[in-house]
């Protein structure tokens, strides 16, 4: 019988997803969920003037899009005060991470990150053949100094940090980022993941200079913008790694509809600012949800907020199987002692509503 001669490499990984989406749960359930808000997704929606740039540009569909993204990459670069040949556009933080990886990290290069961190990255850099190596977490957050002083220790090639992080919400300030940029060990390049940036106070998000070849910067359309399903993302770095990624993206991955639809986005930063303001209220609403049935809600720099169970993974587990059962979609970290947490994206009135509803009895039925 004749099958695909598969690489080495490629036979040896295990046939997983770093993703399971609701999609794929609602249908393995047979209904779907009341209330969606285990995907860090942002229910508020994105810009009307997003939506409306998109319609408008849907019966050009039948156009490849701009392989370069030109009008997009140079309103990024006009909004961050840089040059155009400092900014990528992918496919969403995603895509760009597998690029990345793929340019820098192959078979036998060491690759630092924090256990339990955002397990795409992981997933590429394994699907690429390098060897990833995890420091812990410490009280509940990345630790930097154990990242940079492991990084060293082991000649790492890339070493990942998302600021503000998933899955906990936790933010480092941007003097610290700044001073672990400034530790990096000679030939290591710093993925500065910031996803959740536009949620985080002022002082998270450091002052790069857009040259210095030691660090990338990701930022997402996904999150506060709105448009996860859009999936574009972009890369702030020195031109000559910018350049790099020409080598091996997609030339044409880039929907003429997305970029449309975040270009339009980009323009509309009140809108932005009402998202903000809506995801605040949500996260002090999930606090209050968690304080009133004897749990814990963790600061959160991010949409969604990290909830702590006050006992064990299995424990935190079952609550989250419960909420599953009663049409509930969360999620949890997957590391202890994060796991010990359920995490609850920000959601509307009525999701919240929804939640508050079911998690008294998922907790019982939990401690059953």
């Amino acid at each position: 019988m004749t099958t695909p001669r598969y690489t080495p490499l490629v036979a040896s990984l295990p046939q997983s997803v770093p993703f399971i989406g609701p999609e794929t749960m609602e249908r393995e359930r047979g209904r779907p969920f009341a209330a969606r808000l285990g995907a860090n997704e942002n229910v508020f929606g994105p810009s009307p003037k997003a939506i409306e740039a998109m319609q408008a540009t849907a019966p050009e569909v039948w156009k490849y899009g701009d392989s370069l993204s030109h009008d997009l990459r140079h309103a990024l670069a006009s909004h961050h005060g840089v040059s155009d040949r400092n900014i990528i556009v992918g496919e969403g933080i995603d895509g760009l991470l597998g690029y990345l990886v793929r340019l820098i990290a192959g078979p036998g290069d060491k690759v630092v990150t924090s256990w339990g961190a955002y397990p795409t990255f992981n997933y590429h850099v394994t699907g690429h053949g390098a060897e990833l190596i995890t420091v812990p977490y410490k009280d509940d957050a990345e630790d930097p100094d154990a990242l940079i002083a492991k990084a060293a220790d082991v000649g790492a090639k890339l070493v990942y940090l998302a600021n503000p992080d998933n899955p906990m919400g936790s933010r480092h300030s941007a003097a610290r980022i700044s001073a672990m940029i400034e530790a990096l060990p000679d030939g290591c390049l710093l993925v500065l993941d910031e996803a959740y940036i536009e949620f985080s106070p002022e002082g998270t998000a450091p002052r790069i200079d857009p040259d210095d070849p030691r660090v990338i910067r990701f930022r997402t359309f996904s999150k506060a913008y709105g448009m996860a399903g859009a999936r574009v993302g972009y890369g702030i770095a020195a031109p000559e790694l910018i350049a790099s990624f020409d080598k091996v993206r997609n030339h044409f991955g880039m929907c003429r509809i997305s970029q449309a639809g975040v270009l339009a986005a980009l323009q509309d930063q009140v809108w932005l600012l009402h998202v903000v303001s809506e995801t605040a209220v949500a996260r002090n609403r999930l606090a209050d949800i968690a304080a009133a049935n004897g749990l814990s809600a963790l600061p959160s720099a991010t949409n969604f907020v990290a909830i702590d169970c006050h006992r064990d993974g299995a424990f935190a587990r079952k609550v989250m199987t419960e909420l599953l059962a009663r049409d509930i979609f969360v999620r949890m970290p997957f590391v202890a002692p994060q796991d010990r947490c359920i995490r609850v994206s920000a959601g509307t009135a009525g999701d919240l509503s929804a939640f508050a509803d079911a998690l008294p009895d998922a907790l019982e039925a939990a401690r059953l």
